[in-house]
């Protein structure tokens, strides 16, 4: 706490102020380059494994909509020529 006084008594306050703030935003942005983009990076990378999964679910929905479709239309039909 000493040695802030005596800096600021030394430089004044705004020159201590601007190193300050000058560290705030290095931490900052170091916080972000090493720790917030690699998390990021890897979250884009398990959204573009689920959407792939969802493509596959619903392309699996559609054939199995198709076939459910084909076998009641073949129920109908032979429950029509049976008549």
């Amino acid at each position: 706490m000493q040695d802030v006084i005596d800096a600021i008594q030394q430089f004044g306050f705004p020159i201590v102020a601007m190193v300050g703030l000058g560290y705030f935003v290095y931490f900052v942005w170091t916080t972000i380059t090493e720790k917030i983009d690699p998390a990021i990076e890897e979250m884009k990378i398990t959204i573009l494994q689920l959407i792939d999964q969802i493509r596959m679910l619903d392309n699996d929905m559609i054939r199995l909509q198709k076939k459910l479709d084909t076998v009641l239309q073949l129920k109908e039909n032979e429950r029509r020529k049976t008549k």
